[in-house]
């Protein structure tokens, strides 16, 4: 399983990040995209992230499923107009 973070921006005009958001991605996965969980981090309204947890047989193909996922979710829901991906990768972890 790959944890892959995905961050979204706003227009330049802004835009409120809708409350249901969790549930809207939800909407936007198909099976064979492997998602299995999904966490909003909107404590910054301008850059909120979320974590989607994949099953994938790579790295390249978890970051491409939670990519695709997204482009989805922007398409198919209006109150997202104007928002944008700017990356959807593993975070690195770096440990001491």
């Amino acid at each position: 399983m790959y944890l892959v973070h995905a961050r979204l921006e706003p227009s330049a005009q802004g835009g409120e990040l809708p409350s249901d958001l969790r549930a809207l991605v939800y909407e936007s996965t198909r099976p064979e995209d492997g998602v299995e969980h999904v966490s909003v981090h909107g404590d910054v309204p301008s850059a909120p992230v979320l974590g989607l947890f994949l099953m994938a047989g790579s790295l390249a193909q978890a970051e491409a499923n939670a990519a695709a996922v997204c482009a989805r979710l922007l398409e198919i829901h209006p109150e997202l107009a104007g928002w944008t991906l700017v990356r959807a990768e593993v975070p690195l972890l770096v440990i001491d």
